[in-house]
């Protein structure tokens, strides 16, 4: 099919490859602009960016779709389909009409839970047993569209944000290959009323660690926010990110060290920290942390 590919972050990256690879000839590829970056804010431009130009494909990055010559431009693309992931900017209603097919957007949760900026995250944060990657027929609303396709996989005990983005990325690369195959014949299932919410972008106000938390709370508080922006905590009054974690047994006065291994005590039972980063310092796993930086029985975090 001729598809233009419209993506920004590294989520999208493989679906782009899975495009490809099955041989859909991608007539334009859409991204966010190059942003300043790094310590000399140097435009940078996104992986989505740089992969398509190492692949040798057109690249547009248009700061907005809302004008008529965007439009236009998209439209004149004779376009198949749209397959959108993580992109960035809002579609006007021209844009998801111009392909013959529509746009397809790949999601990162079952829909229609956890519509919106962070679904990933949140599924972590709230408890969720199951997440997932859905195929939908993109409309004017927030990811409101019927789904193609969808596919549940389960949220490991120790799953961070960073595994599941990695295995979820991949599941949509698969998925939006099928959907392409299967067009023709997928019946589009709408979405129900009920289950609906909404997956807020994560504001970096969510990431100090409040140790009077139940145990269960305070790991998935690690895990959702890993590895950004990172769930941080105290101690010896420099910041310290913690970026893995499991419940273990364990009780103590919130934030103290009952072993030397890196258990931490919260409110009801204890979790045992899994990865760690100190500031201007790489991440790495508690055993590596432990033995340049310890953390003795005793210690406290969150002071």
């Amino acid at each position: 099919m001729r598809v233009v590919f419209m993506g920004s972050p590294a989520f999208s990256v493989p679906v782009l490859e899975a495009l490809v690879e099955a041989g859909h000839e991608i007539a334009c590829v859409y991204c966010q602009p190059p942003r300043p970056a790094g310590r000399g804010k140097q435009p940078r431009a996104t992986p989505v960016q740089a992969r398509a130009e190492a692949l040798g494909l057109t690249v547009r990055h248009p700061a907005s779709l809302k004008t008529d010559a965007a439009q236009a431009e998209f439209a004149a693309l004779r376009a198949d389909v749209a397959v959108v992931v993580a992109y960035g900017l809002i579609l006007p209603q021209p844009v998801l009409d111009a392909p013959a097919h529509g746009c397809l957007n790949i999601h990162a949760s079952l829909l229609p839970r956890w519509r919106g900026a962070a679904p990933i995250h949140r599924a972590i944060l709230a408890g969720d047993a199951e997440t997932g990657v859905c195929i939908m027929q993109m409309e004017a609303g927030l990811d409101t569209g019927p789904v193609l396709l969808r596919h549940a996989v389960p949220i490991g005990a120790e799953d961070t944000t960073g595994i599941l983005h990695d295995r979820l990325s991949a599941l949509g690369a698969r998925l939006i290959v099928q959907a392409l195959e299967q067009l023709g014949s997928l019946t589009p299932d709408p979405q129900p009323d009920d289950g609906v919410s909404y997956a807020a972008k994560i504001d970096k106000s969510e990431a100090e660690i409040d140790w009077t938390r139940p145990a269960p709370v305070v790991s998935r508080q690690i895990r959702g926010l890993a590895p950004f922006p990172g769930a941080w905590t105290l101690h010896e009054g420099a910041r310290l990110k913690l970026l893995g974690a499991r419940v273990v047994a364990g009780q103590g006065a919130p934030g103290q060290a009952l072993d030397d291994g890196f258990v931490i005590a919260c409110g009801d039972g204890a979790v045992q920290v899994t990865k760690a980063q100190r500031a201007g310092k790489g991440a790495q796993p508690a055993e590596t942390f432990l033995r340049g930086h310890a953390i003795p029985k005793g210690a406290q975090l969150g002071e």
